[in-house]
């Protein structure tokens, strides 16, 4: 009978049986082998002997013990054995005769209480409700011990009526609900080899067991509805997660920093009305801007046109009264009117090449001819429609599905790519802008002739030239360098500190005039200037844009700096977006950069600025001019 033993003890039921007392377990035998010689006393040796031993030794342990006011049970939950507590966990006086037992606590700590029919172990305890051993008002559980020898294995049986345990003055908080306790394993063993004739799981009482360590109730815990524990989900399912940001998420702020504590939400609402008064009044005040800077603009445009007398009687006549006059000279830098800008730049630009007016008739005729025979290279007809595309897009003329000039500039394109193909040239990236500049202005033919003697002056020729006319290039960066160094030495130096060449800027300006990268306004004005004054100007201009960009060029980082000369700093476009800047014009928009910041810079190069300097770099860096 070692099972028995062992399931008394791992109830934790007080079990004492004298060693004196202890003899045979087997009634058929007499023998008295394992008696104490010293203190003989006549014992009979059966089962019913032992049932109403430990049912005096059980009643002795219980009987003393009074109910909790407050008494909570627990619904399929998961606890651990109290060994000197009671049944509520109230702890109570060790028993001198079963103090060893307190060693095997630790064995039987997270216990389950489930009541699946799969019993674990050999050793189960069931309930019966058969029988009533002890006094009616003591509130301890009834112990039955099946050592039959029909049965397969041994089992005890525990009952408590928790009608004499609660007391009528304080009813139980909840319905009682059955729980049972299983000790720990020896052998996996399924419940329907073992399951008693006489008892049924579904007939078990509830019993509540705590620990003299923990003494808080697992009904505190919050159940699922199908009496899992939300926090420890079943192995193999993912826990779901609450929808919609966290209490965390709600009062943490994106931009406070990390280390410092969340503010008070009460100054959080301050200082977010606060923040959406200044943006308020940034919009206002960049809307007053822009109708201030649109009512200049729109006055400087009617003394333009106020001036077309003065520019019918004393220009057209003889433009070249510009260089002898200088308030002609200054009338000329203010702007050309409109509708004597395709004449006046025709005079200006002059016939270097000696073109024909046929000549672009002739151009267009051969590039014709080639994409019929198909000998036009497919790489420059990929070239010249992505160049389409990127030509002033926010003016939408030139747009391939339903812009009115789009045939016309491809025409246009293809009679430069065949004239160029005489000096063994091939088609240059850019040179649309400068087309549909010239196109926006005046008719095809004279656009056409226009453009080759503009790009034919040394500089642009220069930019245009491909490999050849390398060497050319970098004087030309050698020169704008020392002009760069000479009125703008803090940039100067800026740029050498993150080694930036005027070759990542000054190229993408150059070849397209910067109608790629400041609005069409402006670029109207320069080019009037660019007409008159020849290449100095291109450079004076450039050193202009460089001037408005002055605050934002001192960035730490080299690629940053790279980022704001292409026209692509973040930070910008998304000041430029919440303020309502169009995206689609030039590229320095976003920089505040416009017809009015720019020529207030340029003018104010007077002071440092004299040709002559500009006539000695020339000779210094190409003396074959």
């Amino acid at each position: 009978m070692p099972s028995a033993f062992q399931s008394m003890s791992a109830q934790n039921l007080p079990l004492e049986i004298p060693i004196h007392h202890v003899s045979a377990f087997n009634t058929d035998d007499n023998d008295d082998a394992f008696a104490v010689t010293d203190e003989p006393v006549g014992l009979t040796f059966s089962r019913d002997a032992i049932r109403g031993e430990v049912t005096r030794n059980l009643e002795a342990a219980w009987i003393n013990h009074q109910p909790r006011e407050t008494y909570q049970e627990t619904n399929d939950s998961v606890s651990t054995l109290d060994i000197n507590g009671d049944a509520y966990g109230s702890p109570v006086e060790p028993d001198p005769l079963s103090a060893d037992e307190s060693i095997l606590s630790a064995e039987f700590s997270q216990i389950s209480l489930s009541n699946s029919t799969h019993l674990v172990a050999n050793h189960t305890v069931d309930t019966d409700d058969n029988g009533d051993h002890g006094q009616s008002n003591a509130p301890y559980p009834n112990i039955v011990i099946d050592a039959s020898e029909e049965a397969p294995t041994h089992r005890v049986t525990s009952t408590l009526d928790h009608a004499s345990t609660t007391p009528p003055s304080s009813p139980p908080r909840f319905p009682p609900a059955p729980s049972t306790r299983s000790l720990p394993p020896e052998t996996t063993t399924s419940s329907a080899d073992h399951e008693p004739t006489t008892s049924s799981a579904a007939s078990i009482p509830p019993l509540t067991v705590a620990t003299n360590t923990h003494r808080s109730s697992l009904s505190d815990i919050p159940q699922s509805k199908n009496g899992q524990n939300p926090t420890n989900p079943p192995s193999g399912q993912r826990q779901a997660r609450l929808k919609g940001p966290s209490m965390f998420e709600q009062v943490r702020s994106k931009t406070r920093p990390t280390h410092l504590p969340p503010k008070p939400k009460a100054e959080d609402k301050k200082h977010l009305a606060d923040w959406e008064k200044m943006m308020g009044l940034s919009r206002i005040a960049a809307e007053k801007k822009r109708k201030a800077l649109s009512e200049r603009r729109n006055a400087r445009e009617r003394q333009i046109e106020a001036s077309i007398s003065i520019w019918e009687k004393e220009v057209m006549p003889d433009w070249r009264v510009v260089h002898k006059n200088p308030q002609i000279r200054r009338l000329w830098w203010k702007g050309i009117p409109i509708k004597l800008r395709a004449s006046l730049w025709e005079r200006a630009v002059g016939n270097p090449l000696a073109l024909s007016k046929d000549h672009f008739r002739s151009c267009l005729a051969r590039a014709k001819r080639a994409l019929s025979a198909n000998l036009f290279p497919q790489t420059t007809l990929d070239l010249i429609e992505q160049d389409i595309r990127s030509t002033l897009p926010s003016l939408r003329l030139f747009h391939p599905e339903f812009g009115p000039m789009y045939s016309d500039l491809k025409e246009m394109l293809y009679a430069w790519a065949v004239a160029r193909s005489d000096e063994g040239l091939g088609y240059t990236y850019g040179v649309a802008k400068i087309a549909g500049m010239m196109l926006i202005t005046m008719p095809m033919q004279q656009a056409f002739n226009v453009m080759r003697n503009l790009l034919e002056r040394h500089c642009m020729r220069s930019f245009y030239g491909g490999e050849r006319s390398k060497d050319d290039v970098e004087a030309y960066y050698r020169i704008f360098d020392t002009l760069l160094a000479d009125g703008m030495p803090k940039i100067y130096f800026n740029f050498k500190q993150h080694q930036i060449s005027p070759a990542a800027y000054l190229s993408d300006w150059l070849v397209t005039l910067f109608l790629d990268h400041l609005p069409f306004e402006a670029c109207a004005r320069i080019w009037d200037v660019i007409m008159l004054e020849g290449d100095s100007f291109l450079y004076r201009a450039a050193l202009g844009i460089l001037a408005v960009l002055e605050p934002r060029l001192f960035f730490p980082d080299r690629t940053e700096l790279l980022e704001l000369l292409r026209g692509e700093n973040k930070a910008a476009m998304e000041v430029a977006k919440r303020e309502g800047v169009r995206l689609g014009g030039g590229k320095y928009e976003i920089y505040g950069v416009d017809e009015e910041t720019l020529w207030e810079r340029i003018d104010a190069m007077e002071d440092w600025w004299k040709e002559s300097t500009w006539t000695r770099l020339i000779q210094r860096e190409l003396p074959d001019i």
